[in-house]
């Protein structure tokens, strides 16, 4: 869609809607993300953000211009490349977080578990790299078959697949079935 139409549309909802989320994929790839931003927030709308933060420069240039942020925390940080095939890609996302965590802006992490990719050992870790870095709100989701990563077996796990000593270290903890 156009993004034209997609203001149009906008202009059209003012004062039905509340704000407006940017996400798929990973929207910090989109070199005009700030400018769209803020012609979303000049319409009034509050902004969400959905994203890993690979992208550290654009994150830090768009984080004035959110009211929340759904960060998403794919693996322990060391651990990244084995999940996202990208070389560093944990040191951007730590990288990012940290940006987050100061700036005061609200925000959930979430990591979306599959048992072939992270185990219960994993969302330790990563629970105590969460919380040393000054997360309070984690959510643990299962993985979802539709769509699914080609060659991952289609199965989902249940709240009972993260330690309960995991959970323990934040102030707001959930676990969203898929």
């Amino acid at each position: 869609m156009p993004w034209d139409d997609v203001i149009t549309f906008l202009k059209a909802r003012t004062g039905l809607l509340d704000g407006v989320v940017f996400s798929g994929g990973e929207p910090t790839i989109q070199a005009a993300l700030g400018r769209a931003m803020r012609e979303v927030r000049e319409l009034g709308f509050a902004i969400g953000l959905h994203t890993g933060g690979p992208i550290t420069s654009r994150f830090t240039d768009v984080l004035p211009l959110v009211d929340w942020v759904g960060f998403d925390v794919k693996a322990p940080f060391a651990d990244y490349e084995r999940i996202t095939g990208v070389p560093g890609s944990g040191a951007a996302a730590l990288t990012s977080l940290r940006a987050l965590v100061a700036s005061g802006v609200e925000f959930e992490t979430r990591t979306t578990v599959h048992p072939d990719l992270l185990t219960s050992d994993d969302l330790e870790r990563m629970s105590i790299e969460l919380s040393a870095e000054g997360v309070t709100r984690w959510v643990a989701q299962s993985y979802r078959t539709e769509g699914a990563r080609p060659g991952l077996r289609p199965t989902r796990i249940t709240e009972e697949f993260v330690p309960a000593s995991a959970s323990a270290r934040f102030a707001e903890y959930s676990f969203r079935p898929a």
